[in-house]
């Protein structure tokens, strides 16, 4: 973050990151932003050129940090499916709003620092060995369950634990 922005324009993301892990997506607005830090809405776009830009700063920020949440799971455990899967969930689990944010729309490609994405699924393709389908496949499945555990989708009893694992053997028996 830092290297992409100026100072001013990551107090600004800071804050915005801040409205929405607190509040969520719909409370993240330029004049809540503004309110938040004291100034006139207008002043934010000398920063920002719009909401979707400050988005994609933060969207960058979340495919930054889950990178490295999974390149050390795959430092600790060299080609290990469980520990990159097991390090994506509480990724997302700890920054619900943020994991919404970023996975709940089309992917802004263009807008990204280039070789983002690609770090960001680099672990994954290592330990599926290249193979791309199985890879998307296992994303597929771990995001669908993060997605419908953040969203309170599962009964209340349910064994997410179990069903997680479960799930993850059918891909590394």
């Amino acid at each position: 973050m830092g290297e992409r922005l100026a100072p001013r324009a990551g107090e600004i993301a800071a804050v915005a990151r801040d409205i929405l892990e607190d509040s969520g997506p719909t409370a993240l607005t330029m004049r809540a932003l503004a309110d938040r830090l004291g100034i006139k809405a207008p002043s934010l776009y000398k920063h920002f050129p719009d909401k979707n830009a400050l988005e994609v700063e933060l969207i960058a920020q979340m495919l930054e940090e889950s990178a490295a949440a999974l390149e050390a799971a795959e430092e600790r455990e060299p080609g290990s499916l469980t520990a990159l899967a097991d390090a994506y969930r509480a990724y997302a689990l700890s920054h619900p709003h943020l994991y919404c944010l970023a996975t709940e729309r089309p992917l802004p490609r263009a807008a990204l620092p280039p070789g983002l994405e690609d770090r960001a699924a680099m672990p994954l393709m290592r330990a599926c060995g290249g193979d791309l389908d199985t890879a998307r496949s296992l994303w597929a499945f771990a995001h669908g369950m993060v997605i419908l555990e953040i969203h309170g989708r599962f009964p209340d009893d349910a064994d997410l634990g179990a069903a997680w694992k479960r799930g993850l053997r059918a891909f590394h028996p």
